[in-house]
């Protein structure tokens, strides 16, 4: 029985234990959560941290998290973040019961490890970086030491206990439980209020009628096909593939772009009211992620508002390198340190290259690059369409590799040609005798002209196609099917509009982009 009664005792000791550790590591964030919203909220060691993770992490992995997860990838990297320090917090303080000083030290670890992220992020703040996690890190040492402290054999025993004071450990760890939330608290309002300068400006925008402005969609752009993807993506519904974990509130009064590099005789520096004023043009532009798998989501359509970049880049003395032009790479960096090298010669070759301010209507929306984001048409996004842009550098492919080429992505990626089946769904099973297959063609800057479909191995057969808005916009098509009883694979191929037919040679998408023909496997009821 005193053995049974001894493992009790210890296994309670250890509980508590791991749970000073949890209560240390929860008071660490919330210490810096605060010192991040006095500081810069994208200087909290959970995003700091989640930012490294993702600049080291291998592509092939990182295309899998997003084919996996989606758009909730980043979130999924949080949670693991938290997992993490949580699993280390029940660690630590487990020992610490014995070694106080040992575990006060590994939190002050993870500390340092959060500082040396901060200062290796592309937009590090430099040394003001580092406070959130070391602040956090010492406040959470402090407590596991303290609390550590309550279940040492050293602390004055209440009647019939075993060597420590559970009654006294209970009320620091909830005092501490109480004070950290409190302080987190107060970080979070703190980091809501920097940010609504940002939403404040987003409100007062009125955008310009457009001097250019797009011509109204023909009739028949959009098809009655059940299940069929809006021709026009709602903003609210348009794709996010990004690696902000903290998503960038840019006021529009403060916000600058410079443009300056290599051929650039006469640099310059924009404000926002600066770009408003310009002659503006409105264009109907399809938007791809170099990450769509085949018949995968991310792609949609928007009108958009901006400055026509070719202009801007002209007036600074730009030539491109038909023309003479010293530069070749034109490299946008962001505001979050991304950067994005696309082509000179593409973005100043007339086609509807422009610095975005608006989307459908509206201001930007911040998740799509408020106040101004790069759009060039025929481009991957990650060639062309930096968000949050707040510097434009003219260089050379060969001396400079922007973010994701250093990671193994090629450096030009034209959109490839692809068709998708939107409806039927794979695996659906569609009753009647006659189905409707329908989906969306895309080959940005180039259009779409023949759309085929093909039922099991038989032969080719047209689709019908819907009016096709311009060359840089997706086209939807639909094709009858006469349907037999079983199983069967309807597969869908594009010619675009040179006439090359897609491939059905199967690629992921590292590094230019997937290709390949989308398939479903239907069973007609």
């Amino acid at each position: 029985m005193g053995s049974v009664s001894n493992f009790r005792k210890s296994f309670a000791r250890g509980a508590l234990g791991a749970v000073s550790g949890l209560l240390a590591g929860y008071t660490a964030l919330a210490v810096a959560e605060l010192v991040a919203s006095l500081v810069r909220p994208q200087a909290g060691p959970v995003t700091v941290v989640g930012g490294a993770a993702i600049d080291r992490t291998p592509a092939a992995l990182k295309d899998f998290a997003i084919r996996t997860f989606g758009e909730s990838d980043k979130l999924v990297l949080q949670l693991g973040i938290l997992a993490t320090l949580g699993l280390l917090g029940i660690v630590l303080g487990i020992v610490s019961l014995r070694y106080r000083r040992a575990g006060a030290a590994g939190v002050l670890l993870f500390g340092v490890i959060g500082a040396a992220a901060a200062l290796t992020r592309p937009d590090s703040g430099g040394v003001a970086d580092v406070l959130p996690s070391m602040a956090g890190a010492a406040a959470g040492a402090l407590i596991l030491y303290f609390l550590a402290g309550k279940l040492s054999s050293g602390a004055v025993p209440e009647t019939g206990s075993d060597g420590w004071s559970r009654r006294s450990f209970v009320v620091a760890a909830s005092i501490t439980a109480v004070a950290a939330t409190g302080v987190g608290a107060v970080g979070r309002t703190l980091t809501g209020r920097r940010g609504q300068g940002a939403v404040a400006s987003r409100t007062a925008v009125e955008l310009p009628a457009p001097a250019s402005p797009a011509q109204p969609l023909p009739r028949g752009v959009q098809l009655k096909a059940e299940g069929i993807s809006s021709f026009t993506t709602p903003n609210r519904d348009f794709y996010r593939v990004d690696t902000a974990l903290v998503v960038p509130k840019v006021d529009a009064d403060t916000w600058r772009l410079r443009i300056r590099g290599k051929g650039v005789t006469r640099p310059r520096t924009y404000t926002f009211q600066e770009l408003l004023e310009r002659p503006l043009i409105e264009r109907d532009i399809t938007l791809t992620c170099v990450s769509n798998e085949v018949g995968g989501p991310y792609i949609g359509h928007a009108r958009w508002l901006g400055v026509r970049l070719a202009d801007l880049l002209q007036e600074c003395g730009v030539k491109p390198p038909s023309r003479g032009g010293k530069a070749d790479q034109l490299v946008a960096r962001s505001v979050d340190g991304m950067t994005l090298g696309s082509p000179v010669e593409d973005v100043m070759d007339g086609r509807d290259a422009i610095l975005a301010v608006g989307m459908n209507g509206e201001p930007l929306p911040f998740d799509h690059g408020f106040p101004v984001r790069m759009l060039v048409p025929g481009l991957y996004g990650y060639v062309s369409a930096c968000k949050w842009i707040e510097e434009i550098e003219l260089t050379t492919f060969d001396s400079y590799d922007p973010y994701w080429v250093k990671r193994k992505w090629a450096r030009k990626a034209p959109i490839k040609t692809q068709a998708r089946i939107d409806t039927p769904k794979p695996f659906a099973r569609p009753t009647g005798e006659l189905v409707t297959v329908a989906g969306v063609a895309w080959a940005q800057h180039r259009g779409i002209q023949r759309v085929e479909v093909r039922i099991d191995d038989g032969p080719w057969q047209d689709a019908d196609l819907a009016t096709q808005a311009s060359i840089d916009t997706w086209r939807q098509w639909s094709y009858p099917w006469k349907t037999t009883p079983g199983g069967h694979t309807l597969t869908v191929r594009a010619t675009d509009g040179t006439g090359v037919v897609q491939t059905e040679e199967r690629t992921r998408t590292i590094p230019d982009g997937a290709s390949g023909w989308h398939s479903v496997f239907v069973t007609p009821g």
